[in-house]
């Protein structure tokens, strides 16, 4: 992000970003705690001026995404039971809409495995050679993005989690290590505004995203 501080904490709309992705959870009524996964030497988050109707809990970042979602999901289990559902979502995803995090509760909350919000490939898809050259175009009949939240049952996506980084499995996104079980997630379609804040100019998008909101 060519930035001073990481780019959960960039100004968004005179807010950081953390602040407007928290805020998409914060007041709905569906929500019963949020736990935040940070840094042990964050010293921004303390700064933040924030307002929740849901409690808000502190959890250890980890080497990788996978580590904190573990630990945060530990904190969790102080509060819930194994077969509460969690929702994990990106601290720099700040655009996610009301009507997609209800859709994604709604169509989700009967299914037996799990699901995630996410959006059908579009484009043309391309892999390369390993030398920024074309080697062949890629089928996206069927491929989706996957989007944040996720949304499994504490039970089912903590053992899942333990099980890949025991296997020494790459888990990418919590759906992988669902899906490393053996079980399928079903996938939502979501709204193309659901952005990852990952480039100077996804700034700007999410600004406009958030305008029109």
């Amino acid at each position: 992000m060519q930035a001073d501080r990481p780019k959960q904490y960039l100004t968004l709309c005179d807010k950081s970003v953390i602040e407007h992705t928290i805020a998409c959870f914060s007041h709905h009524p569906e929500i019963a705690g949020i736990v935040v996964s940070l840094s042990a030497t964050d010293s921004y988050w303390l700064e933040l001026d924030l307002h929740s109707d849901a409690p808000l809990h502190r959890a250890e970042g980890g080497e990788e995404r996978c580590h904190s979602v573990l630990n945060s999901l530990e904190v969790v289990a102080q509060y819930a039971h194994e077969d509460d559902w969690v929702l994990v979502h990106d601290a720099a995803r700040p655009c996610l809409t009301r009507v997609d995090l209800d859709k994604l509760i709604s169509d989700v909350e009967e299914d037996e495995v799990g699901g995630i919000l996410a959006v059908p490939v579009q484009d043309t898809m391309k892999r390369d050679n390993g030398t920024a050259r074309i080697d062949h175009t890629v089928d996206r009949q069927g491929l989706w993005h996957a989007l944040t939240p996720q949304m499994f049952r504490l039970g089912i996506l903590r053992s899942a989690l333990q099980k890949a980084l025991a296997d020494g499995f790459t888990v990418t996104d919590e759906a992988s290590a669902i899906e490393y079980m053996g079980k399928q997630p079903k996938l939502v379609e979501g709204s193309r505004s659901n952005i990852k804040v990952t480039r100077p100019d996804d700034l700007a998008l999410a600004e406009y995203y958030l305008s029109c909101k």
